[in-house]
Order: structure tokens, then C-alpha cells, then sequence
């Protein structure tokens, strides 16, 4: 889940970490106002989960509050990569000397938060990546044992730092770390936290992602979620807590876990085949999930074919492998079917998915082979009937 900019300004000013001043309104008369109590020249921003607002006229400078009326109208009336416009922050406007990128993010190759620090602010971190990654210091945080005074001097060392500003930057660090642990974050980032003329650390942009398996711990920020960027079929497959992901490619994939869905998305993709999506409905042998995730699964007209791969707890009964049947024609029709079971009487079950006319195989490399070649538009003998 990805927080707009102004919630995550209102979460980190919760933890000490300095941000302009600034409201949200949802209207030019609202922006006014707000410009009026400001007393400054404002920036006016569009908020909406989109890269690079300002190329597309979602950030600008107001200079008087007529002209954050006219500024903020015109932002209101824009769609950015497709999005509309409905709120936008106000926020006084900063003069500043330095830009620097501060991030925390969830490393899956380690498993631990990652701290990185640049001098480079104000860029995208992977282009400055990309051109020059001696300018990232990166350092990992035991999760255990939380960011140490120490770790938080070498960052400062490491970007030049004027020494007055060492106290506020560990604090603004530390404030990062806080809510990248309190709030369940995958990533956190502030770019560019700036040194202001006025002698203040700032950030003037920031965001954060939090995990969505871990929101039933904060259901005061489910309420916040952009309902205008989120895929129809993920918010449906939520409801009925399940997992989907809609991808690129062709092949349907439904697994009864989260770890059988991504291993199957990528067996699939090492095979040369691109999954259209990423389906959990979750452990155990649910009939009436299988059949709500297939529907969902079949509304992507790219789909040429379904994979499931189904693990039962010690053996499939014979119920449930027809419920299972009567499920697949229901919802996918003469759209090819690849079944993979993994239960302890699993010869049985897939004698009998063979005589009802599906095509199954015994590991789930062999289903996703099978799956990659219908996708390629290979030949099978399916009926599903």
C-alpha cells in the first residue's frame, strides 16, 4: 500500500522529522486559504502516486494567493498518466542549499532493512545508481538490535554534513527508522531532505509503502488508501482476502499460497513465459476462492490459459477435486486448464481431473512447461468439459 505525499508528511511529523509547513485541500478556494494563512510563497502539488509530477505540470510555484487560485485550478483540472487530480498539498516554499536522498528499504536479498544515503537528492536513487554508485552509502540495520548512534555518525560522515546540522540530521534518521519499523514499511524515503537558507533541515518530498500483509496492525491507514490507482481485480480479491497482482503476460496463475504463487510466477518466467498475474487465495482447499480468484483471473482478456497449483494438507477428497471441476467450467469455459496437485493421494485425484478432460502434470515445472506452450500457442488436447 502507497501513502499519498501529504499522509506520509503527517505520519513523519509524528516523528520529529522536519517538513514544510502546509495543508491539503480539495479545491482552488480551499488552496487560497491556505496560501493566505501561509503568508509565503507556496508550492502547489498534485497528489497522485505518479513519477515525476512536475513534467506534467503537478508542481509549481505560487507567488501571491491569487496566483495559487489560478495554479491550483489548473492542477485540479489535470490527469496525470491517467489520474486525476482531487487533492493537492499547499506548503510554504523552501530556499535551500544542499539536497540529500535519505531512504530505508526492505532488502529481499538480506532480508534486513537497508539505510541509503546520497548527496545526490533531488534524483530518482536508481539512475544514481545506474551512473554513479559511489555516490550511495548504504548500510544494513539489524532489525533486532535498530539503528545504531554509530551507524547514523558514519552516514553523516560519509555526505559531507556541516556539523550544526549533525544533531537534527540523527534525529530526522532516527525518526525514518521509527516509522519504517512502526508502520510495517517496505520502503520509506525522503527526496530531497534539503539544508533551507534559513538554517533548517527539510523534506520537501517523501514516501512510503507499507506491507499489506501487515495493515490488520494499523486499521487506522487502511482508510487512507488511493482507491484511484489500485486495480479493480486486487481491490475484489481483497474482500475476500485474497492476494492478486495483475502482471504482464498471458498465463493465469492461482495458487493456494503465497510462496506457490511467486514460485510459480517465476518457474514460469525461467521458461520463457510471462504470468498475467499473482493469485493467493490463501491456505487450504477453499471451492468457493478457487472459484471467485478464476473469475478474476479470466476478466484479463490476455489470458490464454490458467495454471493451479493447489498443495493439500495430507489428501485431496474426492469432493473437493469436483468442486474443483465444476468451478473451472463455470468460470473459465473452453479456456485451457493446467492442474497441479501435490497431496498424498495424488494419483487418484489426477485420474480423476484427466477422465473429467484436464490436463494435469507432476511437478510444477512440468505444468508451467505445459502452460508456457498453450500460451505460445502450441496444441494441447484439453476439453475442461
Amino acid at each position: 500500500m502507497r501513502l499519498q505525499e501529504y499522509q506520509c508528511k503527517t505520519i513523519f511529523a509524528n516523528y520529529e522529522i522536519p517538513i514544510p509547513k502546509g495543508k491539503v485541500a480539495t479545491s482552488a478556494g480551499e488552496a487560497v486559504r491556505i496560501a493566505e494563512e501561509l503568508d509565503s510563497n507556496v508550492v502547489i502539488k498534485a497528489q497522485v502516486l505518479v513519477r515525476n509530477r512536475s513534467k506534467a505540470g503537478g508542481i509549481r510555484l505560487a507567488k501571491s494567493p491569487k496566483e495559487a487560485e489560478e495554479i491550483a485550478d489548473a492542477i485540479f483540472g489535470l490527469r496525470i498518466k491517467g489520474l486525476p487530480v482531487r487533492k493537492v498539498l499547499v506548503e510554504e516554499a523552501a530556499t535551500f542549499e544542499k539536497e540529500i536522498y535519505l531512504g530505508i528499504s526492505y532488502n529481499p536479498i538480506t532480508k534486513m532493512p537497508t539505510l541509503l544515503v546520497s548527496q545526490e537528492g533531488g534524483h530518482d536513487i536508481e539512475d544514481v545508481a545506474a551512473v554513479s554508485p559511489e555516490k550511495i552509502k548504504q548500510l544494513t540495520i539489524d532489525p533486532i538490535r535498530g539503528l545504531m548512534d554509530y551507524q547514523v555518525r558514519d552516514l553523516m560522515g560519509s555526505i559531507d554534513l556541516p556539523r550544526n546540522f549533525w544533531r537534527m540530521f540523527a534525529a530526522t534518521v532516527t525518526g525514518l527508522w521509527n516509522v519504517f519499523r512502526d508502520y510495517d514499511a517496505m520502503e520509506v524515503e525522503i527526496n530531497p531532505l534539503v539544508i533551507a537558507r534559513d538554517q533548517r533541515l527539510l523534506a520537501l518530498d517523501c514516501k512510503m509503502v507499507m506491507d499489506d500483509y501487515a495493515l490488520f496492525r494499523h486499521q487506522n491507514v487502511i482508510d487512507l488508501r488511493d482507491n484511484d490507482i489500485e486495480d479493480l481485480a486486487e481491490a475484489e480479491a481483497r474482500r475476500f482476502g485474497m492476494s492478486y497482482i495483475r502482471l504482464n503476460g498471458n498465463i493465469g496463475v492461482l495458487a493456494n499460497g503465497a510462496g506457490l504463487a511467486m514460485a510459480s510466477v517465476d518457474a514460469i518466467q525461467m521458461i520463457n513465459g510471462q504470468a498475467a498475474n499473482f493469485l493467493d487465495i490463501g491456505e487450504g482447499e477453499n471451492i468457493p476462492r478457487i472459484r471467485k480468484g478464476l473469475n478474476l483471473i479470466v476478466k484479463n482478456t490476455a489470458v490464454k490459459v490458467v495454471l493451479l497449483v493447489l498443495f493439500g494438507r495430507g489428501d485431496f477428497c474426492n469432493d473437493f477435486v469436483n468442486g474443483l471441476i465444476q468451478a473451472v467450467r463455470e468460470s473459465c469455459g473452453h479456456l485451457p486448464v493446467v492442474v497441479y496437485l501435490n497431496c498424498d493421494n495424488l494419483k487418484t485425484q489426477c485420474s480423476l481431473l484427466r477422465s473429467s478432460g484436464f490436463m494435469t502434470a507432476d511437478s510444477l515445472e512440468a505444468a508451467c512447461k505445459v502452460a508456457v506452450s498453450i500460451a505460445s500457442g502450441e496444441r494441447h488436447e484439453y476439453t475442461n468439459r
